[in-house]
């Protein structure tokens, strides 16, 4: 169990994780007409940059690329209000909400009902070492890596190598993977349909797209929005979860509660950008309660300020994370490959 005299002693004059979920609530409601306003600016300003990076290919593609990165920060934010929908927030109506979310994962290149249900098993069990590589990014503790072999180390420095996370993994994960309902193969005709009915519409309107500007004209846009908003996407990911703080426990010290504050960064960039990102950097306060809507996170840390100093990284700190790949169980925080041979 847990003993608050040793390694959680720093949890103990602060107010317990799950009696924030009663005070969080009243942040659950969505407003309806906020929410479609949210989905009509952001489909509007990723459609328009689309077009502005396809016309601005004939002048400079310099300035095509600058269009395309801002219209992958867009998708992200596309991405965002999926993940809300997801977790039935974003709208009052549950109906409402599963179509939106199927219709942006159009968009997204992410089916709505397979990404749905793991990332469920996501929040579900975060922190929790025996539920590692289900929704998240794989992570050794620093004793399985030493018991590896060398071909075993090898793996996983590679895996964990920012060329393998940050560009290989985006092109594997929307690419490939989410082509196919990966991990719910024999869970039902409805992971099949959501996930061929989305390739379905994609290769749809990519065939339209193509037919109507060319075929690498719209592999120019298409590739550099799709691969700087999944790249961008992995990033926010990765630093959500992986830097030095987190927590990671075995089943019988794990709580979902203190995992989710705890085990979560409060990602504080620099404005536009949380924004931009759909203040998915308040990922402590979204894992602690899910139903609030995106839109709603900044008035938690508003009312609640002492929300804002747990976990808290910036920019600048969250390069750092990149290098740290190895739980350390006793010494409770996330190593170097350097720190942990040391």
């Amino acid at each position: 169990m847990n003993d608050m005299s040793g390694r959680y002693a720093y949890k103990a004059q602060a107010t317990p994780s799950k009696e924030w979920l009663r005070a969080l609530s009243k942040y659950r409601t969505p407003n309806n007409k906020r929410s479609i306003l949210e989905a009509v600016v952001t489909l509007a300003g990723f459609f328009g940059l689309w077009a502005s990076a396809y016309l601005a290919l004939s002048a400079s593609f310099v300035l095509s690329f600058v269009f395309s990165v801002l219209g992958g920060l867009f998708l992200v934010r596309l991405f965002i209000l999926q993940h809300d929908c997801g977790h039935n927030a974003l709208f009052s109506a549950r109906w409402a909400n599963d179509w939106v979310g199927r219709f942006l994962g159009v968009f997204t290149l992410t089916p709505y009902d397979v990404w749905r249900r793991s990332h469920a098993l996501h929040h579900a069990g975060s922190g929790n070492l025996d539920k590692r590589g289900i929704g998240d990014i794989y992570t050794m503790t620093v004793a399985e890596y030493k018991d590896s072999s060398f071909w075993g180390r090898l793996w996983y420095r590679a895996y964990r190598s920012p060329f393998t996370l940050f560009v290989v993994g985006p092109i594997y994960i929307f690419g490939i993977m989410q082509r196919l309902p990966i991990g719910c193969m024999n869970q039902g005709k409805k992971y099949w349909i959501s996930t061929m009915g989305t390739n379905l519409v994609l290769f749809a309107i990519g065939g339209v797209l193509i037919y109507a500007v060319g075929f690498w004209p719209f592999v120019a846009v298409f590739g550099m929005t799709t691969f700087i908003g999944s790249l961008t996407g992995m990033w926010l990911f990765y630093v959500q979860h992986q830097f030095e703080e987190t927590e990671w426990d075995r089943p019988e010290d794990w709580d979902m509660h203190d995992a989710a504050l705890y085990g979560s960064s409060y990602y504080q960039l620099p404005k536009p950008l949380p924004w931009m990102t759909g203040y998915i950097g308040i990922h402590h306060v979204h894992h602690l309660y899910s139903r609030i809507p995106f839109y709603r996170l900044p008035e938690v840390l508003r009312d609640h300020p002492v929300l804002g100093e747990i976990r808290k990284l910036t920019l600048f700190e969250s390069f750092s994370c990149a290098r740290k790949h190895l739980w350390c169980e006793t010494e409770r925080r996330l190593k170097t490959f350097k720190e942990a041979m040391a």
